[in-house]
Formats: structure tokens, sequence, C-alpha cells
């Protein structure tokens, strides 16, 4: 998988507007044949199906039934579009049910994030150092920092947690996508993959499992947990609360942090 372009790289002002549903003025002539949303959801529906690479212009009007150049009519450019539908999906996150546990809010949120980018992997492939200034964003973020606010953090702090929470989320999820990706490509299972490949490694003296204990024994109890060379889910919700349990020392104070 790779970055197939940045978010926030489209015209600030237009974008804005786009995101926050600001309409030009009324003009005369005939009705519109399109709405921004709709051009928004036949986009991702061509990303989900086909990646982020075979989003184009072209593309979306073939899907729409319009000429390409009336597209630029509702969207400038595919810099626009793409903070759109990030925006869009964002808001296919939810409120999370109310609690006193900050953890639980901080685990559900993450949990439907990671729901969120297997739906949609495309959104792995997009660099998100400017996130889309859109309603659903906000609304993401409002939600991570409330999950922590008044639990003894500072503002640096609560900043910090929520960006490396999303940051651990994104990483884990790509490896999940991107394992997915490659049983469908190969047609091999991991299991099917390493079934496979361990005679052949064990013909090589160099490879002897004798030279690489530790490697062979964690791989060997790893394999047999899982029954794969991997398991994303599992890393994914072990390091979570292994990130939640480093907020909770540095809440108590036993941290150095």
């Amino acid at each position: 998988m790779t970055y197939a372009d940045h978010t926030g790289t489209g015209d600030p002002r237009r974008t804005i507007e786009l995101l926050w549903g600001v309409r030009d003025k009324p003009r005369r002539g005939p009705k519109p044949k399109l709405t921004v949303e709709e051009i928004v959801t036949a986009a991702i529906e061509l990303a989900d199906t086909e990646g982020i690479a075979a989003l184009s212009v072209r593309r979306g009007a073939e899907r729409l039934g319009v000429s390409p150049m009336s597209l630029y009519t509702y969207i400038p450019s595919r810099a626009e579009l793409l903070d759109l539908m990030m925006d869009r999906v964002h808001g296919e996150l939810t409120d999370p049910p109310p609690s006193h546990d900050w953890r639980v809010t901080m685990t559900i949120l993450a949990e439907d994030a990671w729901e969120m980018y297997h739906r949609h992997p495309w959104m792995l492939q997009l660099t998100t150092s400017r996130l889309p200034l859109g309603p659903h964003t906000f609304a993401k973020h409002e939600r991570e920092l409330s999950a922590l606010d008044a639990i003894g953090l500072t503002d640096l702090e609560m900043d910090a947690v929520v960006a490396m929470v999303n940051g651990f989320v994104q990483g884990i999820a790509r490896g999940s996508v991107e394992s997915a990706s490659l049983v469908r490509r190969s047609g091999m299972t991991d299991l099917e993959w390493w079934t496979a490949s361990a005679p052949v490694l064990a013909e090589i003296p160099e490879a002897d499992a004798g030279l690489f204990p530790l490697a062979a024994r964690v791989g060997q109890a790893a394999g047999e947990a899982h029954g794969s060379a991997s398991a994303p889910l599992h890393t994914f919700r072990f390091g979570l609360a292994r990130i939640l349990d480093g907020v909770e020392q540095l809440l108590s104070g036993d941290s150095d942090a």
C-alpha cells in the first residue's frame, strides 16, 4: 500500500465552503443535475471498490452519467474532493454510550475507527498532516478530547494522547488491510503460506531453528495461538490497552513523562 494523496492541498476557501455546505448565490438557468453530496457519494463508492488510485474526474463522471467537465462546476479539483470524502467518512463515526470511565470511551472510539478503516481502506492511503476542516472531522476530534477532559491531563497532554491513539490505530489498521490484501492477491492464507514455506526452510542449515531459538519459540507460540503469521486485531487491542495503561500511569504520577 502506498500513499496516494495529501489532504489539505486544495483551495482553502472553496474547500471549507464545500465542507460546510456554503452555497454560491443562486444562478438563473436550469436546475443543476447533481449535488455535491451525490458526487462525494459516488467518489467514495469508487474508492471503496477500486481503490483511491482509480479515483479521477473522468471515472466519477462515468459513474454519474455526466461529462467530466460538468463536475468542475461543483468541485474545483480532486484535491477538494478528497477532503470532502474524508470528512464524509468521519461522519460514519458515532457518539459512544455515556460512560464515566475514560478508558472505556477511548476504547470504543478506537474500535469504531478501526472498523471505519476496514470499510474504507483507501483512507489509510491519504497523508493527513492537514485534516479536513469539516464538521464531521471536528466532531470526531471533539469526541476524542471529551473522553479525556477533566481526568487530570493538561490540554497539551490531551492533544498528545489523542494523536498517539489515532496514529496507533492507523498504523495497525494499515498492516491489517495490507495483510488481507496479500491473502487475496496470493490466493494463500498465512497458514497455507507457512505450511508451504516451513519444509523448504528446514532444508537450509543456516536457517536452523537452533540458531534463532527465541524467534522459533515465540513464532511457534504466536502461530499456534492465532493460526497465522500475524494477528492484527490482537495486536491492535493489546497495544491500545498498553497505551491506555501508560496514560493511567501518567495520571497517577508514576510516570516521568
